[in-house]
């Protein structure tokens, strides 16, 4: 499955910590080559990474990536960048064609068990689900910048946005979705939208065809903020130690 990946904004609230937020190093590696590895270990086989601001040194740094590791990886560039992440979402749907993938952002990391569930319980009549924390009060939470979600049967989305005040879950930034959000995402911008990704969701929300997929105690964490730097910084180490001890062991049993 194609995986989609978002890196185009200026991420000026780490502005503080790296000139450009994919290529921050967190744990010994740029964010962006960590959300490449979490997301291959959870299912993915190939990437399409839509750039934007300083695109010139990211693209570089991903070709790098490609010829060190193998993973296939386009880059798209959005010439629009400093308009909402829907419009990223756009424009990289040239590459992305008519099969479902998955969407990313390059800030958010995340246990890739988290993306083996969701694959694996994909409901056949949504056009989109997304990974949804329903952990509303963890402390460690950024509520005046988390997007939220109001659920209603089945765990469909009924509302999406960051200025809910009624709300049962955060959304991870963790997506599968179809050809179904493209179209959503252009029906929005036309009827005078500014472009932003949760625009389309609402769209599909409002079709009954957006779901969530509840990720229980799975741990992720958008890199937005210094705090949430240095939260990834603490806890990422040990999260990779645990994916590399999962690896070795199911390279054991495969010998066995």
């Amino acid at each position: 499955m194609k995986c989609l990946i978002i890196a185009a904004g200026q991420g000026t609230r780490l502005r503080s910590m790296a000139a450009s937020k994919p290529l921050a190093t967190v744990a010994g590696a740029p964010l962006i080559e960590h959300v490449i590895r979490l997301a291959a270990a959870g299912g993915a086989t190939e990437f399409v990474v839509v750039t934007g601001y300083q695109a010139e040194g990211l693209e570089a740094f991903l070709g790098g990536l490609q010829a060190r590791t193998g993973f296939a990886v386009t880059c798209v560039r959005n010439p629009d960048w400093e308009r909402p992440n829907g419009v990223s979402v756009l424009s990289a749907a040239d590459v992305l064609g008519d099969a479902p993938f998955m969407l990313l952002m390059s800030d958010h990391l995340f246990d890739p068990d988290i993306l083996r569930r969701l694959l694996a319980g994909l409901r056949p009549d949504a056009a989109l689900t997304l990974g949804a924390d329903y952990r509303i009060d963890r402390p460690d939470l950024d509520l005046d910048d988390a997007t939220k979600l109001k659920l209603g049967d089945e765990n469909r989305i009924v509302g999406i946005g960051k200025a809910l005040d009624d709300y049962d879950a955060v959304d991870t930034g963790i997506f599968v979705a179809g050809p179904e959000l493209l179209a959503a995402l252009l029906l929005a911008i036309e009827a005078g939208g500014a472009g932003s990704l949760s625009e389309g969701v609402q769209r599909l929300a409002l079709a009954g065809a957006a779901f969530t997929f509840d990720i229980g105690d799975g741990w992720w964490v958008d890199v937005d903020d210094e705090p949430a730097f240095r939260r990834a910084e603490r806890e990422l180490p040990e999260r990779l130690a645990a994916l590399e001890a999962q690896s070795d062991k199911r390279a054991v049993a495969g010998r066995a």
